[in-house]
């Protein structure tokens, strides 16, 4: 059963989006959604793959899969360096809980964690996958991506505030990538990103060693988002939920980049940008970790519905 889910204090700013004060005419408190308090470590993993396995069947709808390319990662509660990855060749539709990777971020496998993940061990069921610090398979039977461990391995390693990296080959963000450069912000939607997305403009081809994923790494910085040159999209966020919704954005902003960039040009019309006081202000309202969580949720509750929970087992 999932872990019952908070509700915000009706004075936060969390709730002066949701409504007046966060409370009825009558004064009784709006129910908001956040996330959940856990009562275990294990308990909170489930929910962390959960999630994940609920935000491929979303990419799997937007039609953010393409081959064996796109990969999403959250990080494991309990081993901290460890992460949890799709297998190689299995369609975002069809992933559910059980297909989940279990990898290594760290380079450094020390004696206390190899303690630790020998103890661990009879936890996990053998459909999951258990990966070494060098990307082998320890236990299961699918392999794995080898530039969705060199990508990973170095994001999550340089970025311990964030729980989760999401990475694909969507249509909007490659098409827009191919430019270089970061987005205007010109919407309401693209000051989810405002002063909070990077360019990495140094395509090497397909990312298979780990000094490519340490400059995609360094290239993101303390952003939510990095756009790879000629290659696609990755965000990232401390809930998988919150760096799957900033991916769709994301990628939605890039497509409305496209639009309004060929009607400019054909129009002649310049495009009228937000100023830097109203996009720090908007930014505060869509762009941060609570309003990315919350967003995804609408998307979580449709797989729900649509597949009757399959995803879950």
């Amino acid at each position: 059963m999932a872990p019952a889910l908070d509700v915000y204090d009706s004075s936060t700013p969390s709730n002066v989006a949701v409504g007046g004060l966060g409370t009825t005419v009558s004064g009784k408190k709006l129910k908001v959604r956040s996330y959940p308090q856990f009562k275990s470590l294990e308990e909170e993993r489930l929910y962390r793959k959960q999630h994940l396995a609920a935000a491929f069947r979303v990419f799997a709808d937007r039609g953010f899969d393409e081959g064996v390319a796109g990969h999403i990662s959250v990080r494991d509660p309990i081993l901290t360096d460890h992460f949890w990855l799709n297998p190689l060749s299995q369609h975002f539709s069809l992933i559910s809980v059980s297909d989940l990777t279990l990898l290594v971020a760290a380079s450094y496998f020390g004696a206390m964690v190899q303690h630790t993940l020998a103890m661990l061990l009879h936890v996990l069921t053998l459909l999951w996958i258990l990966v070494n610090e060098d990307g082998q398979v320890v236990e299961g039977d699918e392999p794995i991506n080898a530039a969705a461990f060199a990508i990973h391995s170095e994001i999550h390693k340089a970025r311990p505030d964030v729980h989760a990296a999401c990475h694909a080959h969507s249509v909007y963000g490659k098409a827009f990538s191919v430019f270089g450069r970061k987005l205007d912000m010109m919407t309401q939607d693209s000051l989810r990103f405002y002063n909070d997305h990077a360019v990495y403009d140094n395509f090497g081809g397909v990312v298979l060693d780990r000094e490519e994923g340490r400059r995609i790494g360094k290239a993101l910085g303390n952003a939510k988002a990095v756009i790879l040159q000629n290659h696609g999209l990755l965000t990232v966020g401390k809930t998988v939920d919150a760096a799957a919704f900033w991916f769709i954005s994301l990628d939605k902003t890039c497509h409305a980049q496209l639009l309004a960039d060929a009607a400019s040009a054909g129009s002649g019309h310049k495009i009228k940008l937000i100023d830097d006081a109203e996009a720090e202000f908007s930014y505060q309202q869509v762009g941060t970790d609570d309003k990315g969580w919350l967003a995804f949720q609408p998307y979580y509750d449709e797989q729900l519905a649509k597949t009757n929970g399959n995803f879950l087992k």
